[in-house]
């Protein structure tokens, strides 16, 4: 059947530059550079061309450049161009279209409507290279109150604590399984989280054994509805445990490993036959109440001998507030909160663009409900879903959140470009694939110092905005939004962020 959809991408090769060394067509995956033996010459097919850029990035004489395709529609204000093709897609294929990475679409991006406050004269700046600035963040329920013992002189605390993650900065990697993402890419996540003192999520495809020993105490290990690669070592190896319910780029549907991806490796680490299909059903089929998930929240923890928290993911949507306070009253030690711009390596491409709230509008809902309810001790919030640079995480915090999980940023960290053919395991970066020939173009050394980099560097700025605002410590600004005003946002906005407009 004859494609009536344009090419999204337009490949431009310099003849007088090419030097015909078939780099091109070495480092694409999706077989878009072949060279024809006939004319002595490389043939670019703009149709197969995805825009990852690896080939113009590799291209030794800069031959190469790829741009979105200049052919366009007649303009209509209701049938965009996007609009017009996947019609033209379904009408060809019959199927739902997938993506990956996270919502693309036009949304409002709140953190670029919101400014922090900086010190003046009654409350004098901080500098952090020369006074001590306090990033260590304590993730799990703390109590209402302490008691203190006082023996020979040294002082004790009394109160028995419930078990906390300590971070050295407030970030985290968020959820990103084995089998979604090569085992480079995994690697390089935990190397990364045990050299900067944090944590990585495994997401629900289980962790490596040969891995277990080296990073588990940094590892946050997944309880997924498909409950893959889930066992006794499994839970105990790792510092917390998490519950998956739901995630920001597709509430309220399952998962689908495609059985492509899952290789021997794959197979024996998610405890499931090679090449099959992994699907992870939409709901848990052991929870269907609040009382059901307490029942499995307090099951890990027994297993887990009373020794780590455990967190509970749940998707941003509508009423998430009051089902996030009865999880805490569930037992959770974490509530993991996931907005509309989550990441995920596969997703039908509708339940991406169309579900879900942002999550700075979650963040400070969630803060201000465990409040009013005076449980906000009793969990910690770690917020997800677009955090995109150092700004975004300090704003995260002032509005009520007490970390971050980063994903996509990861991932650019890495090398991502975004452009969101994940599911097909056809990386040309080594991220998202299990292609032997493909994952190892991702040196775990050279990934893994990008990402020390890229949160060491965070971390600074972090501390350089604390310090302009005359904070020392992390825990000063946390939930405090008087530290927030709103640019060019309604007064509606205005009052579920619980922030107070420019100026005033």
């Amino acid at each position: 059947m004859k494609s009536f959809v344009f090419p999204q991408f337009q490949i431009i090769r310099d003849e007088a530059k090419c030097g015909q060394c078939r780099g091109c067509e070495r480092q694409c995956a999706f077989g878009t550079h072949i060279y024809d033996p006939v004319s002595d010459r490389l043939i670019s097919d703009d149709n197969k061309c995805v825009g990852c850029q690896r080939c113009a990035i590799f291209c030794p004489r800069d031959a190469i450049v790829i741009r979105p395709t200049p052919s366009f529609y007649r303009p209509n204000a209701s049938w965009s161009r996007e609009k017009l093709e996947d019609v033209k897609k379904q009408a060809e294929t019959g199927g739902v279209i997938l993506t990956g990475c996270g919502n693309d679409k036009p949304f409002r991006i709140y953190w670029d409507h919101m400014v922090l406050n900086a010190s003046q004269v009654t409350n004098p700046s901080i500098d952090p290279l020369r006074e001590p600035m306090e990033l260590r963040t304590f993730l799990g329920a703390k109590p209402n109150l302490m008691d203190f013992k006082v023996k020979n002189e040294e002082v004790e605390i009394a109160t028995q604590l419930s078990p906390n993650l300590m971070v050295e900065t407030p970030i985290v990697f968020s959820a990103m399984s084995f089998g979604a993402i090569s085992y480079n890419a995994f690697l390089s996540l935990a190397t990364a989280a045990s050299k900067l003192g944090t944590y990585f999520n495994t997401g629900e495809g289980g962790l490596p054994r040969e891995m277990r020993e080296k990073f588990g105490k940094h590892a946050i290990v997944q309880v997924a509805s498909g409950r893959f690669g889930i066992d006794a070592e499994y839970l105990n190896c790792a510092a917390a445990v998490e519950i998956k319910v739901g995630q920001g780029a597709k509430p309220g549907i399952g998962g689908h490993l495609p059985g492509e991806k899952v290789s021997v490796s794959v197979s024996a680490t998610r405890m499931i036959p090679v090449g099959t299909d992994a699907i992870s059903p939409a709901p848990h089929h052991d929870i269907y109440s609040i009382e059901d998930l307490s029942m499995l929240i307090h099951a890990i923890k027994e297993a887990t001998n009373y020794e780590k928290p455990v967190s509970v993911k749940i998707a941003a949507v509508h009423n998430f507030a009051a089902i996030a306070a009865g999880i805490v009253h569930a037992g959770a030690d974490i509530i993991a909160i996931d907005g509309l711009r989550g990441g995920t390596g596969a997703a039908p491409k509708v339940i991406r663009d169309n579900v879900g709230i942002p999550i700075e509008l979650a963040i400070s809902s969630l803060d201000r409900r465990l409040r009013q309810d005076g449980i906000r001790n009793r969990c910690s919030i770690i917020a997800a879903g677009g955090i995109r640079c150092s700004a975004d995480v300090i704003k995260a915090i002032a509005l009520g959140a007490d970390a971050a999980y980063i994903g996509s940023a990861a991932l650019i960290a890495m090398g991502c470009n975004l452009c969101q053919k994940c599911y097909t395991g056809k990386c040309n970066w080594g991220i998202c694939t299990q292609d032997p020939r493909l994952a190892g173009r991702l040196n775990v050394d050279i990934a893994s110092q990008r990402l020390v980099n890229l949160i060491s560097a965070w971390s600074h700025e972090i501390q350089e905005m604390l310090g302009g605002m005359g904070i020392n410590a992390l825990e000063s600004l946390r939930g405090n939004r008087d530290h927030l005003r709103g640019v060019g946002l309604y007064e509606w906005e205005l009052d579920v962020l619980g922030i107070k407009g420019a100026g005033e």
